[in-house]
Formats: structure tokens, sequence, C-alpha cells
């Protein structure tokens, strides 16, 4: 609900955004697109409808590739030659370390912050990089969330995003 009164407020107040408003063909969900994607129709929303769309039509495509003589001859030539390797251990790579002075890596969904940055762009009417939105989701992740917690619930939950 939230996400729907911001959408509206954000459509109010920009006069030229209505045009990149789309409805995930999926889900049914409104979302903002790019401008040369606007009054398009087969449109899948960026929050996983997108993504389990491209896995579907991946297996769709293997399983036909497969059913074919050219795929059963490959996958039989695969299958027989994985029978003829021997187990190799698998070396150790040793792990970096970080410098003290790096910050810290935001562990963001790549759609979800690509996404951001697009309509940022569109909202502000300029250009705004990755480092930028990487930036401002850092920021806003070292931010207490608002929920009434214990100090020591507060810390917990630290700790557990980030671990010694």
């Amino acid at each position: 609900m939230e996400y729907y009164w911001l959408l509206r407020s954000v459509l109010r107040a920009k006069p030229h955004l209505p045009a990149c408003l789309s409805r995930c063909r999926h889900c049914g969900i409104f979302f903002l697109t790019h401008r040369r994607n606007a009054r398009r129709r087969n449109l899948r929303c960026p929050f996983g409808c997108r993504e389990a769309h491209r896995k579907q039509a991946a297996a769709l495509r293997s399983a036909a590739y497969y059913r074919g003589a050219e795929g059963k001859r490959k996958k039989s030539a695969l299958n027989q030659r994985r029978g003829s390797q021997k187990s190799r251990p698998r070396s150790q790579t040793p792990k970096r370390e970080v410098p003290a002075s790096k910050p810290p890596v935001v562990r963001a969904n790549p759609v979800i912050i690509e996404h951001v940055r697009m309509v940022v762009s569109l909202i502000e009417g300029r250009r705004v990089s990755r480092r930028a939105i990487l930036q401002l989701v850092a920021k806003n992740k070292r931010q207490h969330t608002m929920v009434r917690r214990s100090r020591i619930d507060q810390a917990v939950l630290w700790l557990n995003e980030h671990p010694p």
C-alpha cells in the first residue's frame, strides 16, 4: 500500500512520468519503466517476474534442444565424458584480506539496484550513476530501523547482518 501511495505522489509531482508507468504482465503490479519501453504491454516487473520468466524460457529452450537429434548426441557425449573424469581435489584459494580503509560492500540485488537507478534518473531528470545508488543504499542500511526494539535486540540484528 505504501508503494502505491508513493508511486501516486511521484506521478502527481512529475507530469512526464505517467507515460513511463507500466503494469507487470505476470503479477499485475504497477512500476516505472524507461521511456523507450513506455506504453509496452508485455513487460514484467523487476521485482522477480522478469527473472522468473527468463529462467522459464531458458528451461523450455534447453529442453527443446536436448529433445532433438543434435542435442541427444551432445548430451550423450557429455554423459560419457563425465564418467571418465577422475575426481580431482579442488585447490583451496586463499581468502584475500580486505583493507580497513575500504567502505563496506553493499550486498544488494543488481536488478533492483539498476531499477532504482533508472527510476531515480527519471524522477530527477538527470543520469544517476550506479555508484551513487550504491552509496545511497549503504547509507540507508547503516541507519537503525524505525521499529521499537530493545538495545540488545538491535545489536543482535546488526551482528547477524554484519558478522565479525
